[in-house]
């Protein structure tokens, strides 16, 4: 069969194949979670300071980001397992996390004098930061993965790379409560490095594993 007829073959019988799709990503992401705050509580757990810091601005910024990068991250992966799907609105919401850490880095710079930028860019764990994002992505990444290959990505390379940053900004919820460094610069850099590496391994596995 040319790829041409199996698209059309499929596009044809999306109704049956959307949601059992977007029910297996779903339910990757909650066994990957699931398993990934297993690993958390069971090796770091809350920061020391949690009972202070969970009413502080700059901590609750930290989820508000990884939500917004998470959530439609999720859906797009979603969305892109199917053969006839390109990332449309949901790509743009991509974009909502990104926007929020200008915001935030930009009103941190304002307010803070020159001589503390350094230090609030570098923190005190940023490589453990991108270590453990990494490592906190594994799991729910391979759990995405394995719901992609159940579908037919007509973007193989994209579908990886999103399916990435969904396991990383997961990882990055899960590591913000551990973190001590609140500064949206720390987190901007630090995080998004970890992030970043997880959609690049999306990326290059996704063109060798999800294409048919």
């Amino acid at each position: 069969m040319k790829t041409e007829n199996l698209i059309a073959a499929l596009v044809a019988d999306g109704p049956s194949i959307e949601t059992p799709i977007a029910r297996k990503v779903a339910l990757a992401l909650v066994c990957g979670f699931a398993l990934s705050a297993a690993l958390f509580f069971w090796q770091l757990g809350w920061r020391p300071d949690i009972g202070e810091a969970r009413g502080t601005l700059p901590f609750l910024f930290k989820f508000v980001v990884t939500a917004a990068l998470l959530i439609p991250a999720a859906l797009l992966t979603a969305h892109l397992a199917r053969p006839d799907a390109t990332p449309g609105l949901w790509g743009w919401a991509l974009l909502i996390a990104p926007l929020l850490l200008v915001a935030g880095v930009s009103a941190e710079l304002v307010a803070s004098p020159i001589n503390v930028w350094t230090a609030k860019l570098i923190g005190t764990n940023a490589v453990a930061c991108v270590t453990l994002i990494v490592l906190l992505s594994t799991l729910p990444f391979a759990a995405l993965f394995f719901a992609l290959l159940q579908g037919a990505p007509a973007e193989p390379g994209l579908a990886g790379a999103v399916a990435g940053i969904a396991a990383g900004a997961l990882a990055a919820t899960l590591y913000a409560m551990h973190c001590t460094d609140d500064s949206p610069l720390f987190v901007a850099t630090w995080y998004t490095i970890g992030i970043g590496i997880m959609a690049l391994a999306g990326s290059v596995l996704g063109e060798r594993l999800l294409r048919w």
